[in-house]
């Protein structure tokens, strides 16, 4: 389910980006933008999707930079803190925001921005059901799981970080300057549904560079994420249907060829369900904020799979779809009751988006403990992760050497040392959980939501060069730790190239951590 919201998401999405910028067809773009994703995913798998992942995501980083220093520092429009802070407060004279505090636009006291919060941290739950997260998880060696999340959690957190302290706040502070693409008028509901106040922000402030500047970033992102999207699909279609219900003895050069299948069939379906959304009213903003009510009802029962041995079968086939149906229900029928009709704009609104994220959140966890003790408990027995997953034979797959084939049969037991790092591992991220939420949603917001704070030019200075600080430390490590974890790859690869013999594709365990780290 959530790989079906994503991709439509990323279709609609960077297919408005496009014809606003360009007046390139909607539907064109919406067919176009993955045709480049489906062959590098064809011929390079989730070695390309990771290899994609690092450089299209450098890319954007270098683009926020870029952004950052355009809005803080060299425009002629804005150009400085003071000035995007003045432009900011005027705003807030012309068009007041109900809810904030003196209706300003800097602070964090907001009816809507914390209910807003709510919706988007059940969200964040829902988002943790996604495939590719396990697949690469699986794909690293287990020491390098945890701080590759952590890193690459935090990091990622700078890009919509940053792009909304720069684009924007921007785009609120020139909605009235001759130079913005509505101007005279302001933006409708659509275009703020669809995304577009970002590249409307850049082409004011950098012309028709900045309708290019989007362009690249918003191709970077769909492209990488499409790409991890529809390996996903693909992987769980061939392994987990295919080869365990259709074809259990299938070898490895079967279940690709099977995989590149699925690949084509996904993404023309994606395509053909964005293409029909594209004809509504629904944008961006509206697949993301509902995406919870579908999506987080999955999050227990799947947690429970590998984190608590008592869920039964029933529970882990009924309690998701049930608590899905639970918080449509309640979304639809908020909407009917608070706004008195249900509509894309009803069902949009704040107060429905609230109800149904948050049954769905708890729907999906009670209905897994109540199916367990109403019909027995299974007392799962995890020794059999050990015993009974089944290696694919992968001798017909051309240009796997017998080392190769070897070592990969090896890595698929896990050593008493990856067990005792495992359940490390495991401690270390529920505290690290805490912490973090502690951080980013009570200590961090809460006390200027409650103070009603609005940001004095001080402390907006303050921000802005927290922003770059974030920004900075986020890009060096995404550039350089990848590199320096692969350094012994990329030595076995200039003997390759050198025409010296390599014995072996092996790379020291410490160093296995390089595809985490690119996420």
């Amino acid at each position: 389910m959530y790989q079906i919201i994503n991709c439509v998401n990323i279709l609609v999405g960077g297919s408005a980006v496009f014809t606003a910028l360009t007046g390139m067809n909607t539907i064109a773009a919406v067919w176009t933008i993955p045709i480049g994703v489906v062959i590098y995913t064809l011929t390079g798998g989730i070695k390309a999707t990771i290899l994609v992942d690092y450089s299209h995501t450098i890319i954007i980083y270098a683009l926020v930079l870029t952004g950052l220093f355009v809005v803080y520092a060299t425009s002629d429009t804005l150009g400085s803190p003071d000035v995007v802070y003045q432009m900011l407060r005027e705003a807030a004279q012309r068009s007041p925001v109900a809810g904030n505090a003196a209706g300003e636009y800097l602070t964090m006291s907001s009816q809507d921005g914390i209910l807003l919060g709510v919706v988007f941290w059940c969200a964040v739950f829902g988002t943790t059901v996604d495939v590719q997260l396990y697949q690469k998880a699986i794909t690293a060696s287990p020491r390098a799981t945890l701080p590759g999340y952590l890193i690459g959690g935090l990091a990622w957190f700078t890009i919509p970080f940053c792009l909304a302290t720069t684009f924007g706040l921007a785009a609120r502070a020139l909605e009235t300057h001759p130079s913005f693409p509505t101007y005279p008028r302001q933006m409708t509901a659509l275009e703020v549904s669809h995304g577009l106040p970002l590249p409307y922000a850049a082409q004011a402030l950098m012309g028709k560079g900045g309708a290019g500047f989007i362009l690249l970033m918003t191709f970077m992102a769909c492209t990488s994420g499409f790409s991890a999207d529809i390996v996903a699909v693909a992987s769980v279609f061939v392994y987990d249907v295919y080869g365990t219900y259709i074809n259990p003895h299938a070898t490895g050069g079967r279940l690709l060829r099977w995989s590149m299948v699925a690949v084509i069939a996904w993404t023309v379906a994606m395509a053909i369900i964005a293409t029909g959304i594209t004809r509504t009213t629904i944008g961006v903003n509206y697949l993301v904020t509902c995406m919870g009510v579908f999506t987080c009802s999955f999050v227990f029962p799947m947690y429970s799979t590998i984190l608590w041995n008592k869920q039964n079968k029933a529970a882990i086939l009924f309690a998701a779809p049930l608590g899905s149906l639970t918080a449509i229900a309640s979304w639809l029928s908020s909407a009917y009751a608070l706004e008195g009709a249900v509509t894309v704009e009803t069902t949009s609104a704040i107060l429905p988006l609230v109800v149904g994220n948050a049954v769905s959140l708890v729907s999906g966890a009670l209905y897994s403990i109540l199916l367990t003790f109403i019909l027995g408990p299974d007392n799962f027995d995890w020794n059999r992760f050990k015993t009974e997953l089944k290696v694919i034979d992968d001798s017909d797959i051309k240009g796997l050497s017998p080392e190769q084939l070897a070592e990969q049969v090896a890595t698929e037991h896990l050593t008493p040392e990856d067990e005792k790092a495992l359940r490390r591992g495991k401690k270390v991220g529920i505290v690290m959980a805490v912490v973090l939420c502690l951080i980013f949603v009570v200590l961090f917001p809460l006390p200027m939501y409650g103070t009603r704070y609005v940001f004095s030019k001080s402390f907006y200075r303050f921000w802005v060069a927290m922003t770059f600080i974030f920004a900075w430390v986020a890009t060096l490590v995404i550039l350089i730790m990848p590199i320096w974890q692969g350094r012994h790859t990329f030595r076995i690869f200039v003997s390759y190239v050198k025409g010296k013999k390599v014995l072996s594709g092996r790379v020291p365990p410490q160093h296995e951590d390089v595809s985490k780290s690119k996420t």
